[in-house]
């Protein structure tokens, strides 16, 4: 070790010694690149090359040299892939990276090595084709698992364990095993990560959010949603996330038959910057919040956004929208089916079920169309209980265009809801809208009508004498 460099031998509480190989590392490497070029394609004279670097990077680990053992680490793998040795590559990965005190900085590096050779460099996590055919793709993925392994459990190689897991769904998803893709992706939980950026967050949870849907675990699909603020998707440079994010919403509240959180995305995706810009787009999305509006329950959240909506100076461009707003916003009765009905149910959210299931999708539609028509009829009883206090069963029912069981079965799930108060005597064929009051209620409305027509009086009083002094002078 003549021209090796010791910076001290360690005493107690000092740093650990350090021998500069430098030197000496640049002589070897330079000598291991000969013997593989002289030994042309020959595998003993790449295992003679390796071998030569392995006791140097022993003395380097040892040494406590880490910019000598990374070049060591990098050149190993370096002269594995010339060789195109896919097997001695993955030996030397695993060797070296599961050395005795081996530096993170030298595993670092032997996988910031191998990275280019099994993903594009441009996103991190899209495999790079496999050029030989079976072969190749087959040691690709080898490599990408191996890297999954060493990345395993160590903090400073987070980032490019979740790029490497993203490039495993993207292979399996490839193969049609999207429940794998699913499975595999959900073991990262990327929003703990600090290294990665958070627009790259909201992207891998974008793709959780898309293979759980695929692979049709809904209540997951919910719960990994979650994990994005919604607040994050407003901020700059986010837009196409935001849409993206709410698209993918449409399809779990679609599957729950939710309709008011249908509205809420639709209307999301077109209060998007992008989305304005283009009118087809956020003609679409104004259109599709329209329609699940009116498919949603009331309730004074949906009364209040369908004012917002009608306020839209852009709803006059789709006057079926504008005039069915109006019919739901005016206290007079619908009737069924509206002017512009069959419009609003041909848009295509109305009918989209699960991808490739046609009979998911007749059914979606089915209920839709069911549900128009329910909430048009409550609707109309709303507007009912305005106006009477009590009314005969059979004359509500002509007003509803129903039978008078249709209009109890109404009737009883509105109340069941507590979006209605009625009570149905069936005896007397009459619908009471009016709550019985009881003797102090009445006593005190009373009392209170006497309070301000004995206001109203003293104020006229005072004005009459005010008017009689100044008419006297």
């Amino acid at each position: 070790m003549s021209a090796a460099q010791s910076s001290g031998k360690a005493a107690g509480g000092e740093l650990e010694e350090r021998v500069d190989l430098s030197a000496e590392t640049s002589e070897k490497i330079a000598q291991a690149r000969q013997l593989v070029a002289a030994g042309a394609s020959s595998a003993s004279a790449l295992q003679d090359a390796l071998a030569l670097l392995a006791a140097l990077e022993k003395r380097c680990r040892v040494g406590n040299d880490a910019p000598s053992l990374v070049k060591v680490c990098e050149a190993s793998l370096e002269l594995c892939h010339e060789a195109n040795d896919g097997e001695a590559l993955l030996a030397t990965l695993k060797t070296l990276s599961t050395r005795r005190s081996q530096k993170s900085k030298a595993v670092a590096a032997l996988v910031a090595t191998c990275l280019p050779w099994v993903v594009e460099g441009g996103d991190g996590f899209t495999p790079l084709p496999a050029a030989g055919g079976g072969e190749a793709a087959k040691a690709r993925d080898a490599l990408v698992e191996e890297l999954r392994n060493i990345t395993d459990g160590k903090m400073y190689l987070e980032a490019e364990r979740a790029r490497l897991t993203r490039t495993v769904a993207i292979l399996k998803e490839a193969e049609g095993d999207v429940a794998g893709a699913a499975n595999v992706l959900q073991e990262v939980h990327v929003e703990t990560y600090g290294s990665i950026s958070k627009r790259e967050k909201v992207e891998f949870i974008l793709e959780q959010m898309r293979l759980t849907l695929l692979k049709r675990d809904y209540i997951r699909a919910h719960i990994v949603s979650n994990k994005i603020k919604r607040a994050s998707l407003e901020e700059e440079g986010m837009t196409e996330l935001k849409v993206k994010f709410y698209a993918l919403l449409t399809d779990f509240y679609k599957h729950d038959k939710n309709a008011v959180e249908l509205a809420k995305c639709y209307h999301a995706i077109y209060s998007t910057p992008a989305v304005q810009e283009d009118e087809a787009q956020w003609k679409e999305a104004l259109t599709n919040a329209v329609v699940f509006l009116c498919l949603s329950e009331y309730s004074n959240e949906v009364k209040d956004m369908m004012e917002r909506v009608n306020l839209d100076a852009r709803l006059e461009k789709i006057p079926e929208c504008k005039e069915t707003l109006a019919l739901y916003l005016k206290d007079e009765i619908m009737r069924y089916p509206l002017p512009h009905q069959g419009a609003l149910e041909a848009v295509p959210a109305f009918g989209d079920g699960d991808a490739g299931d046609d009979a998911a999708a007749g059914s979606l539609r089915e209920h839709w169309h069911e549900a128009f028509h329910t909430r048009i009829v409550q609707h109309n009883l709303r507007v009912a209980s305005l106006y009477y206090r009590q009314i005969h069963t059979s004359r509500l029912a002509e007003l509803l265009s129903l039978s008078p069981a249709e209009t109890e079965k109404h009737i009883s799930q509105m109340v069941s809801s507590g979006t209605l108060y009625a009570k149905i005597d069936r005896p007397k064929d009459v619908v009471r809208f009016s709550k019985k009051r009881s003797e102090e209620e009445v006593l005190s409305d009373w009392a209170s009508d006497i309070k301000q027509l004995l206001g109203l009086v003293e104020t006229t009083s005072y004005l009459i004498q005010k008017e009689s002094m100044v008419a006297g002078h």
